[in-house]
């Protein structure tokens, strides 16, 4: 057994095609060895090593030969020896250019052997037809037509031909209009320099104008680092940015479905949240509108919607509702707030009456929210948008009768730390939106848990700055009132601040 297993493996064939030409069976050559041969005659490489790793036939090293071939001659020019046919125009190039895609040069090669045997089927009949003659000396280089056809309607002629321009030059100017254009043709092209520098330019470029478009392109071309940046950038930027824009009309569902499902997205507060995917909804079913409607309009339009059962349980709703699913509704706790999403008849009654009867049980059992168990995927949310103009910037947040203070502060042009504290309702100014129609807790601590974290874009790249998952007792009186600061170093800007809690029960 020893004997077997130390013996080299050797390479099987399989005779294929009415020619009976021997054939690897390997997936990854299928070319065979006559065409094989041929080609090494004809680029004047060793068949024998060639035949080592048929998989690995390099066409750098063909790009090396033809080069060295032409530089030996003496025949380099300025004049084109290849011409393209694609898009109804010929393009004129040189072979030293096209090695740098793969498609052009696997054409380039097979068109070559081609030539290579129709050249010497002629001179074989030069030399019968003139056996003793002289044959006239042709030119030793001859313009080789190679043509493709493309299909794919994102590639435009002005795209394609930036594609063929980067070929002999590093620095091309592309822009947001033509870019997507010139990642389909470096595609084609099998030009991965191109396609990377425009995958690149792409991440950087995200906006509520481009996100659908990049997103997409992504997804067609299996391109991970692009999705995944399309979907971490709208995870910070849905709420506060294109949540305010036309544009959110635009965003796919998938997408939205997954940034919903993220628990790093970030939000102002959950009926935030709530407003964004409210509008995305009238958006899709409201296709002539071109300006984001107010929220009061949004309102009116749902609840002219027939009675007989709420929204999502409608023909029209039915298909969105995994994405109301993905909503924490139980961290919408204001009375207000509550009652307009009952009299629009949007969700379920019982969605309702559950978070209804959290929300009394948890006041009556000073807080403690006992239905909540995972910090991750179940906690109140609210966030703090840190902008560059700010030195220092908190909001103010009340849940059950406690009152809570989250803030941010600029230490110097790099430096920034976020907290929370606990503060007393005789600190807030009223009339306050956040303590009218409030209850107030008069216990003197409350047990919380929490995280607080930050992101932001430097360069292209998030980075995350958060505290652990930490148990503490909040009172009034300092330090117990203050939370862990979550001290960061950035240069990014603006800076999305998210706080993340639960009252345990204590």
């Amino acid at each position: 057994m020893k004997m077997l297993n130390s013996r080299k493996t050797r390479l099987e064939r399989r005779i294929v095609g009415a020619t009976n030409r021997w054939r690897f069976p390997q997936d990854h050559f299928c070319g065979d060895l006559l065409a094989l041969s041929q080609m090494c005659n004809t680029l004047n490489v060793d068949l024998d090593e060639a035949l080592k790793n048929p998989d690995r036939l390099c066409i750098s090293k063909f790009q090396k030969l033809f080069s060295e071939n032409i530089m030996n001659s003496g025949t380099q020019s300025g004049e084109a020896d290849v011409i393209l046919e694609c898009l109804g125009f010929k393009w004129e190039l040189h072979h030293p250019q096209i090695f740098q895609s793969g498609t052009l040069a696997k054409l380039y090669l097979t068109a070559l052997i081609q030539n290579t045997k129709s050249s010497q089927r002629e001179l074989d009949k030069v030399q019968k037809a003139h056996p003793s003659g002289r044959i006239k000396k042709r030119s030793p280089v001859k313009k080789i037509i190679i043509s493709m056809r493309i299909n794919d309607p994102a590639v435009t002629r002005v795209a394609f031909a930036l594609a063929l321009k980067n070929l002999y030059m590093k620095e091309v100017e592309m822009t947001v209009d033509n870019v997507l254009g010139v990642l389909a043709s470096a595609h084609i092209l099998q030009f991965n320099r191109l396609f990377q520098k425009c995958v690149n330019m792409m991440m950087n470029r995200l906006a509520p104008s481009t996100i659908k478009n990049f997103y997409l392109a992504g997804c067609k071309y299996n391109e991970e680092q692009l999705t995944l940046a399309c979907e971490k950038w709208l995870e910070m930027n849905l709420v506060p940015l294109v949540g305010t824009q036309i544009h959110l009309r635009q965003i796919p569902e998938p997408l939205l479905y997954k940034v919903l499902k993220s628990p790093r997205l970030f939000t102002f507060s959950e009926f935030h949240l709530l407003k964004t995917l409210l509008m995305w909804v009238y958006l899709q079913m409201n296709c002539k509108v071109q300006m984001i409607p107010i929220h009061e309009t949004i309102l009116a339009f749902f609840n002219s919607f027939p009675k007989k059962c709420c929204f999502l349980e409608q023909d029209p709703g039915q298909n969105w509702m995994p994405l109301f699913l993905c909503l924490r509704l139980h961290g919408i706790t204001s009375g207000k707030d509550l009652e307009e999403l009952k009299h629009i008849n949007f969700f379920p009654e019982s969605w309702l009456v559950r978070v209804t009867a959290n929300h009394y049980h948890a006041l009556e059992n000073g807080g403690n929210m006992v239905h909540l168990k995972d910090l991750s995927t179940q906690a109140m949310r609210f966030g703090l948008l840190f902008r560059q103009e700010y030195t220092t910037y908190s909001e103010r947040i009340s849940i059950y009768g406690y009152f809570f203070e989250i803030k941010g502060i600029k230490h110097d042009p790099t430096s920034y730390s976020f907290s929370m504290q606990r503060i007393k309702h005789t600190d807030l100014e009223c009339p306050s939106p956040v303590c009218e129609h409030s209850t107030i807790s008069l216990r003197s601590e409350r047990l919380v848990k929490y995280e607080i974290q930050a992101q932001a874009l430097v360069d292209g790249r998030w980075q995350e700055f958060r505290t652990n998952q930490i148990m503490q007792k909040f009172g009034f009186i300092k330090p117990g009132c203050k939370s862990h600061a979550l001290k960061i170093q950035t240069v990014g800007i603006p800076i999305y601040a998210s706080f993340a809690f639960i009252f345990p029960a204590s």
